[in-house]
């Protein structure tokens, strides 16, 4: 799985409804996107920054839909160019538990899933 961020610096003066509206402009399109696992859009006040976390399966997933029509869109819509950065997601935490992610590519993709606390057990799983 990928973590991908995405910081824009927003036009000069923006507030919160300005910025909900650039989003809504954008959110449609990412809810239909078939590849995208979750998004969340933010927004800092103070530095006048937003931008997006999204969740990917992959990285040729997150590649393909932030290439160079993405950062175009980005600056039409934005006014500046967004610097992202793509990160392998190695744990995730939530109600039910930690779970503890791992995937290396190779000759094959092979991805292992440990389940920690309330009630989980391990499990593996390998994909050649």
């Amino acid at each position: 799985m990928i973590v991908e961020t995405v910081l824009i610096n927003l036009p000069k003066g923006v507030d919160r409804n300005d910025v909900m509206a650039l989003y809504e402009k954008t959110a449609a399109r990412w809810a239909e996107n078939p590849d995208l696992i979750e998004k969340y859009y933010y927004f800092d006040p103070a530095t006048g920054e937003g931008g997006g976390v999204y969740i990917w399966p992959d990285r040729a997933a997150a590649e393909k839909w932030h290439g160079a029509d993405y950062r175009r869109m980005i600056a039409d819509i934005y006014g500046s160019e967004p610097k992202i950065r793509i990160f392998d997601a190695l744990m995730h935490v939530g109600p039910a538990g930690v779970r503890q992610l791992l995937s290396c590519a190779g000759a094959g993709e092979v991805t292992r899933e440990i389940v920690y606390g309330l009630g989980f057990t391990k499990n593996a799983k390998f994909a050649e």
